[in-house]
């Protein structure tokens, strides 16, 4: 969900792919694992995408963990907008679901799913909007891609692909529930030219 998800990618010429639908399939194959080994079985795992592309991760990532664990894995999704430190400068968005598993989060490991992690400031406003609904055991993250660059002393628990970047590149992440294929394409911002 951070800014590096931006539209200037999807028409970009230049931009390649770094991981493929198998690679995405395998890399959240493995994140299930380490979910599992780390919270010694999952029992009290609740999943929490961030929309909108977390919130599908997320639920790829319950239904792996219940062919691991045999068991129903609770999974949600987070919305971020009004925490947002940048509803200023930005024009407005349209506000997303939260949804949050009938158990509730209290006494919980709240696993945050995300697809790009870039400044941290998204994973803020996550952890902002989570402290107003509920007090969760302990609160990790999941990430697709960490491309660095963090503007805040965030890190991710389970990461899919670290991808270094520059700060001229973009990260644009394509699931099949939104955009009808499965990819992560690395490009370069298109430069605007002054009349």
């Amino acid at each position: 969900m951070d800014t590096s998800t931006d539209a200037s990618t999807a028409g970009n010429t230049d931009a390649r792919p770094v991981l493929e639908g198998p690679d995405i399939a395998r890399v959240l194959t493995r994140i299930a694992h380490e979910i599992v080994e780390r919270a010694k079985g999952a029992e009290d795992v609740v999943l929490l995408g961030i929309p909108t592309r977390g919130v599908f991760l997320a639920r790829r990532l319950a239904e792996k963990l219940e062919e691991i664990t045999g068991r129903k894995i609770p999974v949600g999704s987070l919305d971020i907008t009004m925490y947002r430190d940048d509803l200023r400068m930005k024009p407005a968005r349209a506000l997303g679901r939260t949804e949050i598993p009938a158990d509730g989060l209290d006494g919980r490991l709240v696993v945050l799913v995300d697809d790009v992690l870039f400044s941290g400031r998204t994973i803020r406003a996550a952890l902002d909007a989570l402290g107003d609904l509920g007090r969760p055991r302990a609160v990790q993250l999941a990430v697709l891609v960490d491309r660095g660059h963090r503007e805040l002393p965030i890190r991710a628990d389970y990461v899919g692909k670290n991808l270094p970047t520059s700060l001229r590149e973009t990260v644009k992440v394509q699931l099949a529930e939104e955009d009808g294929r499965d990819t992560v394409l690395l490009g370069s911002k298109q430069q605007t030219t002054g009349a």
